[in-house]
């Protein structure tokens, strides 16, 4: 038979799992950040480490949803308690995921140090990920907290995520036009790219749940950025946008 709720032992257990994703988060900020400088030297065994740690990140999200369910059966929070609890484990599921995409660049490094150097591709890489990296430190500030100023800061940052990540595809296309020997190189580094303006995606998702955790009303539609998909479709297009009209 289940226990009574009582506020006290709730917030006890919920403070448990709070600070158990606090931890996740923590784990996957630094996977990405490490995933990123791997990128950027070139550091193929830094890369297998980020990926070999991502079980840690897997387990440490099935620890939370466990204590999750526990709590749902011990405690049967009800109404805003039970928003906060599923909002918890909405969080972690989102922390995987992003770890995901930080092992997901951590695989392409031996690839690419196998290919030809496409320069300032690593570094300008890095920079993206550090803007994915800060918002998620940002978020996680947040969530501990509930500072809900803090979260909407957050997620109008995503903007300037999409921003980045569009200008970063045309670098890689006029790389492609003005050496086809870049081509698998650079398609890689796209496919990074567009991984980490995701990475900003599940971090403004989860400033998202924090918003409506704290006030009980949805954040209201999310300012994005320019979109890849605007791009024109033909390299003529392409070099005369990112470059000016000659």
């Amino acid at each position: 038979m289940s226990k009574p709720h009582t506020m006290s032992a709730f917030d006890d257990d919920l403070e448990k799992v709070r600070m158990s994703v606090l931890t996740l988060g923590g784990r996957v900020e630094e996977a990405i950040l490490r995933a990123s400088r791997a990128l950027e030297q070139r550091d193929a065994d830094l890369a297998a480490q980020v990926v070999r740690d991502d079980e840690i990140i897997d387990g440490l999200e099935e620890d939370i949803n466990q204590q999750v369910v526990r709590l749902l059966a011990l405690r049967q929070p009800q109404a805003g308690d039970l928003r906060a609890v599923i909002a918890v484990m909405k969080m972690a599921g989102e922390l995987e995921r992003l770890g995901d995409y930080a092992k997901n660049m951590a695989k392409r490094v031996p690839v690419l140090v196998e290919g030809p150097t496409v320069e300032g591709a690593g570094a300008a890489l890095r920079r993206q990920a550090r803007q994915a990296g800060q918002m998620l430190k940002d978020m996680l500030d947040a969530f501990a907290r509930l500072d809900v100023e803090l979260a909407q800061d957050v997620i109008a940052r995503d903007a300037e995520l999409d921003n980045m990540t569009n200008a970063l595809f045309r670098e890689f296309i006029t790389h492609m036009m003005e050496d086809p020997r870049k081509i698998t190189a650079c398609l890689h580094y796209i496919f990074i790219a567009k991984n980490v303006e995701r990475m900003g995606d599940l971090v403004t998702e989860g400033a998202e749940q924090i918003v409506f955790v704290a006030t009980g009303a949805a954040p209201g539609a999310r300012v994005k950025g320019l979109s890849t998909s605007g791009l024109p479709a033909s390299p003529d297009g392409v070099a005369r946008d990112s470059r000016g009209d000659r």
